[in-house]
């Protein structure tokens, strides 16, 4: 989580000095997204990420240079290999996410022709936001994921915001939660600033989807501390007397508390504390450098990428561009 916030912030600053055009902050958000992401089984479950995922990239292993290639521009969805990470590219499109991760979780259930696999299914588990909740491609996933009983996870941000609307004003009965029972899905709601406590709810959730009794729903009830973008202006909608109210506690210094009020040892706990703070502001350091690294794709990967064998058009289209853009 320490290492999510200093990589988040540093994002921020390198959108301000024009290193990358554009980001989508998370601050506030780390304890749902580790501790979510921490509850899964990368070797065989699979993750649905939005474009505020960082923080569950991170824990699950995905190089952080080739996350931010999308923030740079350099390569729609990440560089990384999302076969071998079992984390799904970034996703733009809002709501996006869940269809394909009901689509790989029912893909489970099909492999496994009517028997019920040794060690249970694998899982996919998919990312939206409360603003997301009210696209319809979310009630179509649902409504499918129930009916197939597909082993999926919900898992639900609901920050409080929809970019400027916020929650009560665009969620019917503001919970999302609560829509699980006219699915027949079986939901947790769960105090989103409290790593531990999303860890289990998502463990449980997950849990349930493995052992063949279908989707689950998550809601972390959590708060966005920042702009919805780098574009956004939160004052507009918002003042900072609203922020630090409605924020509740910050997950970094709640979690911190914890550990140290358990410690045995609390000096030498703290010091590790402190070092592991030291080692993510350097980390954070060292994937700028391989941000600035970052160089430009070949121009023909935006032809050679869209079909599995292209068509008489595209090809067109490349010797095209080639002949107007490389003078082939």
């Amino acid at each position: 989580m320490t290492a999510v916030r200093h990589l988040d912030q540093a994002a921020i600053s390198w959108q301000r000095q024009g290193i990358v055009p554009a980001y989508a902050p998370e601050l506030g958000q780390e304890a749902a997204q580790v501790g979510s992401a921490l509850a899964v089984d990368p070797r065989r479950d699979f993750v649905f990420p939005t474009y505020r995922e960082l923080g569950v990239a991170l824990a699950c292993g995905v190089d952080m240079v080739e996350y931010m290639s999308t923030h740079k521009a350099t390569w729609h969805g990440g560089l990384w290999n999302a076969a071998e990470a079992h984390v799904a590219p970034i996703q733009a499109v809002v709501a996006g996410s869940v269809l394909h991760a009901v689509g790989w979780a029912h893909g489970q259930t099909l492999e496994a022709h009517g028997e019920f696999p040794e060690g249970g299914y694998s899982v996919a588990i998919t990312y939206l936001g409360d603003g997301a909740s009210s696209q319809g491609d979310v009630h179509e996933a649902m409504n499918f994921a129930a009916v197939f009983k597909a082993p999926v996870v919900f898992f639900v941000q609901n920050n409080g915001w929809a970019i400027s609307v916020p929650t009560e004003r665009q969620v019917a009965g503001g919970s999302v939660a609560a829509r699980g029972a006219g699915y027949g899905i079986p939901a947790l709601q769960v105090d989103g600033n409290d790593a531990a406590a999303v860890l289990t709810a998502t463990r449980r959730a997950v849990a349930h989807a493995r052992a063949g009794h279908g989707p689950a729903i998550v809601e972390a009830m959590t708060y966005r501390r920042g702009p919805h973008a780098t574009s956004d202006d939160p004052g507009r909608y918002r003042s900072l007397e609203d922020e630090r109210a409605d924020g509740g506690a910050d997950p970094l210094v709640r979690l911190r508390e914890r550990i140290l009020a358990d410690a045995a040892d609390r000096p030498a706990v703290e010091a590790t504390l402190d070092a592991a703070d030291a080692a993510a502001a350097a980390e954070a350091e060292q994937v700028r450098e391989g941000v600035l690294a970052l160089g430009p794709r070949p121009g023909a990967e935006m032809f050679d990428l869209v079909f599995q064998e292209p068509t008489d058009e595209l090809l067109r289209q490349k010797a095209a561009w080639r002949e107007e853009s490389e003078h082939e």
